[in-house]
């Protein structure tokens, strides 16, 4: 008889934007005339870069005529758009990284998940609380993960990001061999320093152990000092894969196409302790399961490199930063603590209470949808993610209901 992978069976409940949409969904239809503004799911809301869409209207036009047709493209990317990437995002600032060490993707989302297909079943994991949960559920999918009980999977060191350490946990306080990170941070919205993510470094290369370091929204970062990369560290070439995307940097959550970056120099190593290639694994990774980003598309994101793509671009991520800024503003003087929103689109907010509660609350007294924080991990208890992916006019309104709603003793 055919047998189902039982792993999945220990995923808990439904994924977290799912049950929310279920939510939202039912007091739609018990509330038809509700008007619903969604703070939520990061999605962004407004329309691709001009620039974007002259080249993805072009390139759709050579798909058109048989002279400038093109079929099955490479499965790691056109030349013209990994050249841009290295140049643009890793090369000018002295990041050593190059064209053929980046691999175009669909998504972010997507090759966060399938990388681990590349480790042993018995790796030691290290995930932050709270986390993005797709790091953790494809690894529970994967069988690394061990039973759940109180909150947690007995397999995984839990990396405590609080209020205590800026929302930036600590390094394992023993050996691990895979770490995930993610900065600027989904959900907390919180940054890293480049001392801190050097600390890092230097344990994975202690360590013999491999950062998976998510930077999907470096774009927002606006202080200097920040690293926008973990291959400005030095050593991070050795101990790191990085995953970017186009979807928050440039709108392309609906367009989809993302990068991950797999230097050569990054090795992994078998039962007798010898050197394997995690580039050279990933590319057969890759070219097996992947067949490529449409060309049209990949054209589209070679224009966010363009001056008039840059400026456009800019223009995007200071629009939903403006609107951070405000809701920052509106939980301060409402008296909430809160995390990010500054160099992150997210606002980590503590609640003060049952946060699924919380939730609830503001959908069905103020209309508004956020992100409960337990969703993100048993450190997410008490705190709720505000998402600045709206129009600003929308967060406004927003932000008057929750304030009136607080004010009715909400």
């Amino acid at each position: 008889m055919i047998r189902i992978n039982e792993n999945y069976l220990k995923l808990q409940s439904s994924y977290l934007f799912v049950e929310i949409a279920k939510r939202v969904s039912v007091y739609q239809q018990e509330n038809p005339e509700a008007d619903i503004i969604r703070l939520g799911i990061g999605d962004v809301t407004r329309a691709l870069p001009p620039a974007c869409i002259q080249a993805f209207s072009q390139g759709v036009k050579e798909m058109a005529a048989d002279a400038t047709f093109r079929g099955y493209g490479p499965e790691q990317g056109y030349d013209f758009l990994r050249d841009k990437i290295a140049a643009n995002d890793y090369q000018v600032r002295g990041a050593d990284i190059s064209s053929d060490e980046i691999f175009v993707s669909d998504g972010s989302k997507c090759d966060s998940g399938n990388i681990q297909e590349l480790f042993a079943g018995d790796i030691r994991l290290a995930i932050p609380d709270p986390v993005y949960p797709v790091y953790l559920d494809t690894n529970v999918m994967a069988g690394r993960t061990g039973e759940f009980a109180d909150g947690r999977y007995d397999k995984i060191l839990y990396l405590d990001s609080l209020p205590e350490n800026g929302f930036v946990p600590n390094l394992p306080a023993q050996p691990v061999d895979l770490i995930y990170l993610c900065f600027p941070n989904n959900p907390t919205g919180a940054s890293i320093s480049r001392d801190t993510l050097k600390l890092w470094v230097d344990y994975a290369r202690e360590n013999k152990a491999l950062i998976l370091y998510d930077a999907a929204y470096q774009a927002f970062i606006r202080d200097q000092a920040l690293p926008r990369s973990i291959f400005e560290i030095e050593g991070a070439r050795e101990v790191a894969i990085e995953f970017r995307s186009f979807s928050k940097t440039a709108g392309f959550t609906g367009t989809r196409c993302a990068f991950t970056v797999v230097p050569k120099t990054c090795m992994a190593y078998d039962g007798n302790g010898q050197k394997h290639s995690l580039h050279a694994l990933w590319n057969r990774r890759h070219s097996t399961k992947f067949n490529g980003v449409s060309y049209p598309v990949q054209r589209a994101a070679e224009a966010v490199y363009s001056p008039e793509g840059q400026a456009q671009v800019q223009e995007l991520v200071d629009y939903y930063l403006n609107n951070a800024g405000l809701i920052r503003e509106e939980m301060a003087a409402l008296g909430f603590e809160f995390a990010g929103g500054e160099n992150s689109p997210y606002i980590w907010v503590n609640c003060r209470r049952d946060a699924w509660e919380f939730f609830d609350l503001l959908l069905k007294k103020a209309g508004v949808v956020t992100t409960p924080g337990p969703g993100f991990g048993k450190c997410g208890e008490g705190f709720i993610r505000i998402s600045a992916f709206n129009s600003y006019a929308n967060v406004e309104t927003a932000m008057t209901r929750i304030r009136e709603a607080l004010g009715a003793g909400l």
